[in-house]
């Protein structure tokens, strides 16, 4: 009779904790679209956020979509210099799940302040000072802050992460490796031979002789490289936000930081030494590490990064490239949102 009572006890426990999870996502799903009560109703969750520099005040675009006062992810674009528009198929997934996520142009891109090009602004350490001010000025703490990065914004994010974490409530590196002259070996030594030799070596020659202006290097690059280790579907087929984000790029960023192509960073670019593999065993803010079959970047490589932080855990896309939230979705958001909810319900285990 005894156990019987404590076993219905137990069950009682169960269901008035399972209960008030329920009650706390029905009334999350509710308010999800209520801007009422927020200072950017009137336009519609955009704001310029005014940031200090080096150089002086600028403003960067942000625009936040929903409202959840326990998961709030803000998405740092790559590049350098692209745009937020590469995250737009994220409407198509975190709204049903009432996740509020925040766009974010970086400074120097197309919907923010475009200083007049002057290279001391673009620094990872200048960016980090940004995205922290960005965080102050959107209420963001650790109760609710999710950082996600890909590509240079994954760079971006394991630098905010390293001096910043204590405000973290789980981090997110998309698509980025911790070490640029490894991405720069994976893609010279396993990308660069499955390539036809013909086309390779057109391409090394237009990069031996610096003609990155020249039309016929972009065509090659994105017909026979970008379509199969940046997004693989044929160049028709680009979703239209991506095309955007490409036409909207800021050159001087982009070259300046990353160099002229996707074919590795390379030349005089400022990241072509950045290496932060010693230190990411400092994090130890849950943290999801995103790795595709087919990406630029070592997907071992990211695997590795989940085992190297201290709770970490890695989401391996087998049908994706670099821009594997477009070809590869179903893996893609599937992971990502099963990672944003284990962490705010307490339920995270690191693998």
């Amino acid at each position: 009779m005894k156990l019987n009572i404590l076993f219905l006890g137990l069950l009682s426990i169960i269901f008035s904790a399972n209960s008030q999870e329920n009650s706390k996502a029905d009334v999350i799903k509710l308010n999800y679209l209520d801007f009422s009560k927020r200072d950017d109703q009137f336009s519609g969750g955009i704001k310029m956020i005014p940031i200090e520099t080096p150089l002086g005040k600028f403003k960067v675009w942000t625009k936040t979509v929903g409202n959840n006062p326990t998961i709030k992810v803000l998405l740092l674009h790559g590049g350098p210099g692209l745009t937020h528009e590469l995250y737009e198929c994220f409407d198509g997934y975190f709204p049903n799940q009432s996740i509020e996520y925040i766009y974010y142009d970086q400074l120097g891109s197309y919907y923010s302040d475009q200083p007049e090009n002057n290279n001391k602004l673009w620094t990872d350490e200048r960016f980090v000072e940004e995205v922290e001010q960005v965080r102050i000025a959107l209420g963001l703490n650790n109760s609710n802050f999710y950082l996600l990065g890909q590509s240079w914004g994954g760079i971006l994010a394991m630098e905010y992460a390293l001096k910043y974490q204590q405000n973290l409530k789980g981090l997110i590196i998309s698509n980025m490796m911790a070490s640029v002259p490894e991405y720069n070996k994976y893609a010279k030594d396993v990308l660069a031979p499955q390539m036809d030799p013909l086309i390779l070596k057109q391409l090394q020659d237009f990069e031996k002789n610096e003609d990155f202006s020249n039309p016929k290097y972009s065509e090659l690059l994105f017909k026979y490289y970008y379509t199969e280790h940046i997004l693989r579907k044929p160049l028709a087929d680009w979703p239209e936000a991506i095309n955007r984000s490409f036409k909207h790029i800021n050159s001087n960023v982009y070259v300046f930081m990353q160099g002229p192509s996707e074919f590795g960073i390379t030349g005089n670019a400022s990241l072509k030494d950045w290496d932060v593999k010693s230190k990411l065993k400092t994090i130890t803010v849950p943290t999801l590490s995103i790795g595709s079959k087919y990406d630029t970047m070592d997907p071992e490589h990211m695997k590795w990064i989940s085992k190297e932080v201290q709770n970490g855990r890695f989401l391996y896309c087998p049908n994706g490239s670099h821009l594997s939230q477009y070809d590869d979705q179903k893996n893609y958001f599937k992971g990502l949102i099963q990672f944003l909810k284990d962490v705010d319900q307490g339920k995270f285990k690191k693998s």
